[in-house]
């Protein structure tokens, strides 16, 4: 099943108190913020002091702690300040009137351009997991202008048959590792969850139409641009990687050759290294 393949690692599990009031951070020395952006209000964190700002975007249904853990307490904070959301409509990053689109990496990577200009951070590099890297991709393809370099992983430009496959057995509650959903209900409550669940697999089924338009969006990246990927990634497959490298000139890739959807957090030291030393360079 599509999530449990996600999550199924120890590495994953980076934090266990899941709701509202605990879930916020796992120390008490990083405070998290909200602001209004457009039709959304965005929870994010900003952590370091370093010159080089990395705004940092993670997959569909994760938030803040779940993408990032490693990464914020990873990088180095004299070099790097990290801004980090829960993605819009996950977490507590709520949607203030509802506007269903298939389009999501359209959607978020518009709403991270318009998050970064009203916190006021000029410059930045940009970190992407999954939705997130697609969303960064696109964010980095519409404007240049403010993007030094992109790091992007599990992050894709269209949708396999058996990706389909996956979001549509999402709906089955059934199918979900129990610990995962528990921990699910736990933060958005079990109506508000299903309606997740099912408004995702909508999405991600839509947006199986907008192949042309994703590849569109991501062509023409002009800056830097790292590709990493897990070769055993059992949601995106590493076809994505090869296709996104085509698309983008200015790109290297690296492979974990037994890596999962989660490279970031499975193999976190040696990724914070690679990512540090390209970002730098």
């Amino acid at each position: 099943m599509l999530l449990q393949r996600i999550f199924n690692s120890p590495s994953w599990k980076v934090n266990k108190c899941l709701s509202p009031g605990v879930y916020l951070s796992t120390s008490s020395s990083f405070k998290e913020q909200k602001i209004i952006v457009g039709n959304y209000e965005i929870n994010y964190l900003r952590v370091g002091r370093g010159p080089h700002h990395v705004f940092c975007a993670g997959a569909s249904m994760t938030t803040i702690w779940h993408s990032f853990e490693k990464q914020i307490k990873g990088f180095d904070h004299d070099k790097f300040s990290l801004v980090v959301w829960d993605p819009p409509g996950y977490g507590q990053s709520v949607a203030l009137v509802n506007n269903k689109s298939f389009n999501i990496f359209s959607i978020d990577a518009d709403v991270a351009y318009e998050f970064m200009k009203a916190i006021q951070i000029p410059k930045y590099s940009l970190m992407g997991w999954s939705r997130g890297g697609t969303a960064c991709l696109i964010l980095a393809r519409r404007h240049p202008e403010v993007v030094n370099k992109v790091v992007a992983w599990g992050a894709c430009s269209f949708l396999l048959p058996k990706d389909v496959e996956y979001y549509t057995s999402m709906r089955n509650l059934d199918n979900w590792p129990k610990q995962l959903k528990d921990e699910m209900i736990k933060l958005y409550g079990k109506e508000k969850f299903i309606t997740k669940v099912n408004e995702l697999a909508d999405t991600m089924i839509g947006c199986s139409k907008h192949v042309v338009s994703v590849c569109n969006d991501i062509r023409g990246i002009t800056c830097p641009t790292l590709l990493l990927h897990g070769a055993k990634d059992p949601v995106v497959d590493s076809s994505h990687l090869k296709h996104l490298h085509s698309l983008i000139a200015n790109s290297r890739i690296y492979l974990y050759p037994d890596g999962k959807h989660n490279i970031h957090i499975q193999y976190a030291d040696d990724f914070n290294k690679r990512v540090q030393e390209f970002l730098l360079t």
